[in-house]
């Protein structure tokens, strides 16, 4: 079986791959991210990925498999990425607050002989948030290194009203489907 390489530091996705019980390693990927706003989003995270994970496997000389992944939140056909400050992490909070927005992963999976992208799609439905919620999120700290100011799996699930579709799509990593395109690869 070939060796499976992680581009990313994400806790979260190293956790979700974990589930799927195949040994991986972790390099980094350090690409400076690129996309034009005009491509639809599912279009913006598959090439974030790929860029992601082309980069790491450039970078190894070996015949590995190489999985990236990029997560954002997107609303009124805007894209918010991390918050950069308790500020912009308040207006992201709000903007989302009794409103629904979609969450998009996009997939790559490259290696010597070949390379696939796909992406999943979630819809994510806030209650309506007061304004001490909303700061009493942001002192967590928990909006900062997540796209669209939340992390699902933690305190950031009693914001949540209702998801449709992938749960871990939201979290950072459509695990089923990516155990599933996985498979050939690791051959």
């Amino acid at each position: 079986m070939k060796k499976l390489i992680l581009a990313s530091s994400s806790p979260r996705r190293k956790e979700l791959l974990s589930y799927a019980q195949i040994p991986f390693e972790i390099v980094v990927s350090h690409v400076e991210e690129h996309f034009n706003e005009k491509n639809d989003p599912n279009e913006i995270v598959q090439a974030l990925a790929l860029q992601k994970a082309e980069a790491v496997a450039n970078i190894l000389d070996q015949d590995v498999v190489v999985l990236g992944a990029d997560t954002i939140v997107t609303i009124d056909d805007q894209i918010l990425g991390k918050p950069k400050d308790e500020n912009e992490a308040r207006m992201m909070l709000k903007q989302l607050s009794g409103r629904e927005h979609i969450v998009y992963t996009g997939v790559a999976i490259v290696s010597a002989d070949e390379s696939t992208t796909f992406y999943e799609e979630t819809k994510v439905q806030f209650w309506e948030l007061s304004d001490e919620e909303i700061d009493s999120y942001i002192k967590s700290g928990e909006p900062f290194d997540k796209a669209g100011a939340y992390g699902i799996q933690q305190l950031g699930s009693i914001l949540v009203k209702r998801i449709d579709g992938d749960y871990f799509n939201v979290v950072g990593l459509p695990i089923a489907r990516t155990y599933r395109e996985l498979k050939s690869f690791l051959k």
